[in-house]
């Protein structure tokens, strides 16, 4: 059997021997270029499932990591404040038992006030223009007395004085984690007001007020006082290691969620990413071919079958 050989056959045959050495060098450079083996999942068609899943995954982690940093954010305000309630309680109980060593009760009030100020503030902090410790009144100040005075005021109920109501926020911080962050301001100033009431009633009854030399009588009632302050400074402390405890939750799970998110991108890039190293030799390699491809369409243009025939 003899192949037939004709110039439209050759020039055919190289043409299209050109045309796909031309395909590949630029599939090569677009991998090169881009550092992708493709643009969009039609590039990916036979990963393109798993792709879809694992990018569905990737911003599912990527929801729960923003969401993550706004509830350490917000542990991490109430935990500022709380340590100062804490710090108030102790520094009242402090100026109490100084007075008593001291025998003189000159500035106590003014002191307990300003301690008042500082915790009062504390419980009425805000986060995000939202006050923190309000449960779902978030745009209502949660604690509104302000003075010592105020706590005397007929009728003067303790409860009077809280606006929160008995919402605590819950935050999803995984699919299988969840904490309550939420710290209300009642739980944490009740006991405080009512010892402060206690104060304050004392400094207004037969016994005071709280000026110059102490008496008896207020040495015995600040006697009295002391354990009470003891005791509200380590409840408050104890809502501080709770929220501090949730802390600690929450970057337990912000370093998996950053470990996960790690090996997500680790594992699309294996499909996604180009093979640099690939990538250009093949690039090279196309070129080459593409050079031989054209050196020998062009050395057939030269040449004819007629030229052989003469």
């Amino acid at each position: 059997m003899v192949t037939r050989v004709t110039t439209s056959g050759n020039y055919s045959a190289v043409l299209t021997n050109l045309l796909a050495a031309q395909q590949r060098q630029a599939d090569a450079g677009d991998r090169v270029s881009t550092q992708r083996n493709g643009q969009n999942l039609k590039d990916y068609a036979k990963s393109s499932e798993l792709l879809t899943a694992m990018r569905t995954v990737q911003t599912r982690v990527g929801v729960f990591q923003d969401q993550n940093s706004l509830i350490a954010d917000r542990l991490a305000n109430q935990d500022a404040s709380l340590v100062r309630v804490a710090d108030a309680a102790q520094s009242i109980r402090e100026r109490m038992a100084d007075a008593i060593a001291s025998g003189r009760v000159d500035g106590l009030v003014e002191d307990i006030q300003a301690q008042m100020n500082i915790a009062v503030d504390s419980m009425n902090a805000s986060y995000s223009g939202k006050y923190l410790f309000a449960g779902g009144q978030v745009d209502t100040k949660p604690v509104t007395a302000s003075t010592l005075a105020d706590l005397t005021v007929p009728p003067a109920v303790i409860a009077d004085f809280f606006k929160n109501d008995d919402f605590k926020v819950k935050a999803k911080l995984d699919d299988a984690t969840s904490v309550t962050a939420g710290v209300l301001a009642d739980d944490i100033g009740t006991d405080l007001l009512t010892a402060l009431q206690t104060f304050q009633t004392f400094n207004q009854g037969p016994n005071g007020p709280f000026t110059g030399a102490m008496t008896n009588a207020q040495k015995t009632f600040l006697e009295g006082q002391l354990a009470s302050w003891n005791t509200i400074r380590a409840d408050v402390t104890l809502i501080a290691a709770q929220n501090g405890t949730n802390q600690k939750r929450v970057d337990d799970v912000a370093t998996d969620l950053e470990a996960r998110q790690t090996s997500l991108t680790i594992m699309l890039g294996d499909i996604t990413d180009a093979n640099m190293a690939q990538a250009s030799a093949d690039l090279e390699q196309a070129s080459l071919s593409v050079q031989s491809s054209a050196y020998v369409f062009q050395t057939l243009k030269s040449s004819s079958l007629i030229n052989f025939l003469r």
